[in-house]
Formats: structure tokens, sequence, C-alpha cells
């Protein structure tokens, strides 16, 4: 069974920098796609940054140019960069892998746990 778990999330003062990691564990033998998510107080989970098998990357437009995606498929890892944080970057961030193991035939998404990131002075 394959289980996502994230690191790297906490309180951070405006105009600050963190950096979030999701790694995969289990039998993956592709990944699709890779992906941030976060959910903010009062609101569903949006995307945050995308990054796909060619490493084409895909923004939230309100963090593009402040947040970068990046990933070690060999790892099977997938970081989140996030610098100028602002207030309304507080919320839960999710990771997701969309991927294939040897027992399945179509894509599958997995998510993980969710690590909280506060931005507040």
């Amino acid at each position: 069974q394959v289980q996502l778990v994230e690191s790297g999330g906490g309180l951070v003062q405006p105009g600050g920098s963190l950096r979030l990691s999701c790694t995969a564990s289990g039998a993956i033998i592709v990944i699709n796609v890779m992906g941030w998510y976060r959910r903010t107080p009062g609101e569903q989970r949006d995307l945050v940054a995308t990054i796909d098998r060619s490493g084409n990357t895909n923004y939230q437009a309100s963090v593009r140019g402040r947040f970068t995606i990046s990933r070690d498929l060999p790892k099977k890892t997938v970081y989140l960069e996030m610098k100028s944080l602002k207030p309304e970057d507080t919320g839960i961030y999710y990771c997701a892998f969309q991927y294939r193991t040897w027992l399945t035939d179509d894509w599958v998404d997995s998510w993980g746990q969710g690590t909280q990131v506060t931005v507040s002075s």
C-alpha cells in the first residue's frame, strides 16, 4: 500500500520561507503527476502547484513567482519551496501523487495526511 508522508510545515512570519517535502512509500512503478494542495480556513482544498513526469509545472496564480515545486523521482519525493509567505498562505498543505503500481492498470490517486502552515507575526 502506498503512503505519502509530508514534512516541513510550521509557523513562520510574513515574508519568511518554508520548504515542504512529501515522500511516498510503497511499490510505485511510475508517477504521472505530483502536486500540492491547500485547505485554507473556511475554504475547500485548492490546487497550489503540480509537476508532471515531463517536468512541466503548473501554479495557482496567487503563488506564482513565490512558490517552486520540484521533485526527485528516484526518491519518490516532491518539494514545495515557499518564499515571501503571506498570512493568506496559511492553511493545511496536502501532497498528492497520481501513479501506477504493479497491481494497477489505471492511474491511482493518493493523498498525504496534511501539514499545517501558519503565516503570522
